[in-house]
């Protein structure tokens, strides 16, 4: 129908929980949305691509890290509306635990400004997206169940 704007559709991304002993991996955002804020490594998933490899492709891109998904932690929206009301964006982000080798460094890289390995305790201090701290706590709560291994 000529004239019919159909309203952006959810976009598919993924967020990596590298977690190091104490630390977990904190990337600060270079770029829209959310810049300047602190957050999981990840992004959006290309057609054709399967999550767990958007999250291998993402994290090596923002972080150097090469990491073995793990299980999902969290489904998370994000859902942005214009001051009229109509829909800005709509993001579906699959949040998983990965494993990266306890010997790799890190480094920021595309669409991170900068990483840090922040404290669990201390991700509360940090000016971070949305959400983040609820995610952090689900991730932690998973890695301590007894009689299961959580990256796997």
């Amino acid at each position: 129908m000529p004239g019919r704007a159909d309203p952006p559709t959810p976009v598919l991304a993924v967020g990596a929980i590298i977690p190091r002993g104490d630390r977990v991996l904190l990337i600060r955002r270079r770029k829209e949305p959310s810049a300047g804020l602190w957050t999981l490594p990840g992004g959006r998933v290309e057609p054709g691509e399967t999550v767990r490899a958007a999250l291998v492709r993402e994290a090596r891109e923002e972080t150097g890290l090469s990491v073995a998904p793990g299980p999902l932690v969290e489904i998370f929206e994000v859902i942005q509306r214009e001051p009229k009301g109509g829909l800005q964006y709509h993001f579906v982000i699959l949040d998983f635990l990965a494993h990266a080798p306890a010997t790799a460094e890190a480094r920021a890289g595309s669409d991170a400004a900068a990483l840090a390995w922040v404290a669990w305790d201390e991700a509360g201090a940090y000016a971070t997206t949305a959400g983040l701290q609820g995610v952090l706590a689900k991730a932690r709560a998973l890695m301590k169940l007894p009689g299961q291994s959580p990256l796997s």
